[in-house]
């Protein structure tokens, strides 16, 4: 199960997603399960495009450490920047840095959501 995790703007998008990639990539928890997503090349376009990031988060922690990791690393911005996180069933959430007090929680809450509870007896 992989999220993805994406610049969706910033004054440099390009040296935001390198920044977020190593930033991730010092994660112990993380190490070796981020990776980046190019886009294919549009004809108005002269190179490959990359602006998601795609981290796998199965089982053992890794979805909190990503929502941790990220939400630490916008704290660090200068400049305003929005990222974009897609859980593995295809949830979304935005986050703008220092826009929201607790990206974290907002994070968390795409990749974990809460679970439903199913009445037995309605078949819900």
């Amino acid at each position: 199960m992989s999220a993805r995790v994406r610049i969706a703007e910033g004054h440099d998008v390009a040296a935001e997603l390198a920044s977020l990639h190593q930033w991730l990539a010092r994660e112990d928890a993380l190490r070796g399960r981020v990776r980046i997503e190019q886009r294919p090349i549009g004809a108005e376009h002269m190179g490959a495009l990359a602006d998601t990031l795609v981290v796998a988060v199965g089982s053992g922690g890794a979805g909190a450490v990503l929502a941790r990791s990220v939400s630490v690393w916008l704290q660090q911005r200068r400049s305003d920047v929005t990222v974009e996180v897609t859980s593995p069933t295809g949830d979304k959430v935005s986050v703008t840095a220092r826009r929201v007090p607790d990206a974290q929680a907002v994070i968390e809450t795409v990749l974990h959501p809460p679970a439903v509870s199913r009445d037995p007896d309605n078949g819900q």
